[in-house]
């Protein structure tokens, strides 16, 4: 019997390689850890729409994290639970970004906004899963999560050296995965979490075994369980294939 039960694959940088397509060697060990009873889900920044493709493609029917832990998914038509960032802060968080004059997006219900497209007029009636900036400039990047730590309500990550995603405090892929586990009836040690930035660090530490990818940021590789290859390298089918099902073929 497989000691995991779970894998959880963050999607940017790790089940997906640089032209965003996931690589033929990566779907033969996925379908082959589904064929073992093993449950494959995605847990990634991304919102559902851009998820849903993947999802077919690998033909999963399984739970699913979205946007940071924001949302879970019990499968691609049945929300399990979302979670919605207060809207007085993301009024604060867009000032923060105009002070700044710096690159912003807002993952709304309805769709998702950035500084091309922000309207003049707040939106009123939209509810906001996630925030985030992004700035080559350090000390931008310092100075607005000095601001934001102040405040004390959200969650801080990214998913790029480059950039800071804001969720609800307390909300990331960890608290998503752990509801997955629930939903599929298994404990956090009996999971395995990949990813490559620091909005996997949380499953990485919490999970049973926490994979970071070759190219992942220093901080994630240094917190792991076991360094994969890259994602250009089929990282996640390797630690599927010899972790997981044991080198079985």
């Amino acid at each position: 019997m497989n000691r995991y039960r779970l894998i959880a694959l963050d999607m940017d940088g790790t089940l997906l390689n640089g032209s965003h397509a996931i690589s033929l060697e990566n779907q033969h060990w996925i379908k082959r850890a589904g064929e073992a009873g093993i449950a494959v889900c995605m847990a990634t920044g991304r919102g559902y729409p851009s998820i849903i493709p993947f999802v077919e493609l690998l033909g999963l029917n399984t739970p699913f994290v979205a946007v940071n832990g924001s949302e879970v998914w019990r499968n691609k038509d049945q929300l399990h639970n979302r979670v919605i960032l207060d809207t007085d802060l993301v009024k604060e968080m867009h000032k923060l970004a105009v002070t700044h004059d710096t690159w912003f997006w807002a993952y709304g219900l309805h769709k998702v906004y950035n500084r091309d497209n922000w309207l003049e007029e707040f939106p009123q009636d939209e509810q906001w899963l996630k925030f985030g900036y992004y700035s080559v400039d350090q000390q931008i990047r310092k100075s607005i999560t000095k601001e934001i730590n102040s405040w004390g309500k959200l969650e801080i990550t990214n998913s790029d050296p480059n950039n800071m995603e804001m969720n609800p405090l307390g909300i990331n892929k960890s608290y998503g995965i752990k509801q997955m586990c629930e939903i599929i009836g298994c404990s956090m040690n009996e999971v395995v979490a990949m990813g490559d930035s620091m909005n996997d660090m949380a499953m990485i530490v919490d999970a049973g075994l926490g994979v970071a990818m070759g190219n992942a940021q220093d901080v994630v590789k240094q917190a792991a369980d076991v360094i994969a290859p890259t994602n250009e390298e089929d990282g996640v089918g390797f630690i599927i294939r010899k972790y997981v099902l044991g080198d079985q073929e």
